[in-house]
């Protein structure tokens, strides 16, 4: 059932059904800066840590806040609904059980910063099933580059051809498969765009964990 030592999750769009907020924050953003919002912006920024999608926007849209006030804008526009709103998806909890039942090592690499995926997996009561986190911001990189993922194999020590990562997006799927690890494709309805690619290019595609139970 399980050819892999280590399991290492996305977040966002992932294990947790988190992207339509973030398209909800995006909108608001722009309504207050008052700047129609462009049909490419949440593609582009999907695989950005938040220093670099801060950065990417001031520069974009010409705005005179610092990065450091946008980031906190950011952070504390999504903080309630992390802590409270925010669920995972269909049966992630359940697969996740069954992963520490097979002493699978469990790893988080996720380009929210540390007080959000913390504030959602220990509402969701998930937390604890983890076993080490890493985020964009510790590898200074986003996710077309490997670090974040050779990172966190690297915390859980093992190799990364012994993980399989699980991802919503192409930008990481390809990334993984060019570093040796299994690649595990989730559906959410914001890559929708991406689908087929995605599926051609992981090592399996999933609508939904329990077909993986």
């Amino acid at each position: 059932m399980f050819n892999f030592k280590g399991a290492i999750f996305d977040l966002d769009g992932t294990i947790i059904d988190s992207m339509g907020i973030w398209e909800k924050i995006d909108i608001k953003f722009f309504e207050e800066i008052n700047i129609p919002m462009p049909s490419d912006y949440i593609k582009i920024i999907n695989n950005m840590s938040f220093e670099e999608s801060a950065i990417y926007t001031i520069k974009r849209f010409n705005l005179k806040e610092s990065k450091e006030n946008l980031i906190e804008r950011w952070n504390q526009m999504a903080m309630f609904e992390y802590a409270h709103n925010i669920k995972l998806k269909p049966n992630v909890r359940t697969y996740l059980e069954k992963l520490k039942e097979n002493n699978i090592k469990i790893g988080l690499a996720t380009a929210s910063p540390q007080e959000l995926y913390e504030s959602v997996l220990k509402n969701n009561k998930i937390y604890d099933y983890f076993d080490a986190f890493t985020t964009l911001q510790e590898v200074k990189k986003d996710k077309n580059y490997p670090d974040i993922y050779l990172l966190t194999s690297e915390k859980l020590g093992i190799y990364p051809e012994e993980c399989a990562v699980f991802e919503d997006i192409l930008i990481g799927i390809n990334t993984c498969k060019k570093a040796n690890f299994k690649t595990v494709g989730v559906y959410d309805k914001y890559a929708v765009n991406d689908l087929e690619k995605i599926k051609n290019s992981c090592n399996r595609f999933i609508y939904d964990f329990e077909e993986l139970l």
